[in-house]
């Protein structure tokens, strides 16, 4: 992805060079819960990060810091692109729909974060919290997402990552987060499993939308990238999760879509452009 020399957002908060608010998460059914979502925690998810924070301690003292290393500024550098760039695409949506768009926070952080929906570690994975409307990322995930999981890793596998959370924004500004709640709230653990796995897919679509809208704007795509992006997906699918921790497949558990659906709607936002074509909840009704 070319991104060098272009605009950053000043809506990151890199917080990789403090200690302070450390955690580490217990085990038993913490462990359990840490594998099957640990990929792309998004959407309105403040019940599963508060379940964490009941099983966490306090690890570091508060107060620590050090300097960041060269690698590690230069990714930040470039997650402030990415997320710059997700803050034109959006904003030039919603003004095309007569709305305006709001800019979220991105929260750049090591180990463990205090969150307004509660304390996280890195094996909880990048999520979004709808409560003060962040994304939070520890980029070590990357590498696991690579050397646990089979990505192929690159550049626009993080930007497809960011760009899934940044759709959950999305969703939360259009409603769509409270009204999977509420449904949620009425139905069965099945149902409400399905209406999670609609909700990420479209966060996969609205990242497929996002990099269409950036290319258009920005030109910035290279040889390879959606294949890495598409990599990523396929490596985070449920059912791919679910086959590497336990050897076996519970569709009725899954919450974000198998690897094939999450390549589906990523490609179709990619390809379609028209945010019009994102009603992942369609089949539910």
């Amino acid at each position: 992805m070319r991104w060098s020399g272009r605009r950053q957002s000043g809506n990151v908060e890199d917080r990789r060079g403090m200690s302070g608010g450390k955690i580490v998460a217990g085990g038993g059914i913490i462990g359990v819960i840490v594998l099957l979502i640990n990929m792309f925690m998004g959407g309105d998810n403040s019940a599963i990060i508060n379940d964490i924070q009941n099983q966490i301690q306090q690890q570091a003292p508060a107060g620590e810091t050090r300097e960041l290393t060269s690698e590690e500024q230069k990714m930040g550098e470039f997650v402030a692109t990415v997320l710059a760039d997700t803050e034109d695409v959006w904003d030039k949506i919603f003004r095309e729909n007569g709305m305006t768009y709001e800019k979220p926070k991105l929260v750049l952080f090591t180990d463990g974060v205090q969150t307004a929906c509660g304390n996280a570690s890195s094996a909880s994975g990048p999520f979004y919290c709808p409560l003060d409307k962040k994304v939070y990322m520890d980029l070590a995930f990357f590498n696991e997402l690579q050397t646990r999981f089979g990505a192929k890793g690159g550049d626009f596998a993080i930007a497809y990552v960011i760009a899934h959370e940044v759709g959950h924004h999305v969703q939360t500004l259009l409603g769509t987060s409270t009204k999977v709640r509420e449904m949620q709230q009425q139905t069965s653990e099945a149902g409400a499993n399905r209406l999670s796995v609609a909700q990420e897919l479209q966060a996969d679509f609205y990242a497929g939308l996002w990099a269409h809208y950036n290319e258009e704007m920005n030109n910035v795509l290279e040889e390879g990238d959606i294949e890495e992006a598409l990599s990523a997906a396929n490596a985070v699918g449920d059912d791919a999760i679910q086959n590497r921790t336990q050897g076996h497949v519970v569709p009725d558990s899954f919450t974000h879509g198998t690897s094939e659906q999450r390549m589906y709607w990523f490609k179709k936002g990619f390809t379609t452009g028209d945010i019009k074509q994102g009603d992942t909840f369609a089949e539910l009704r």
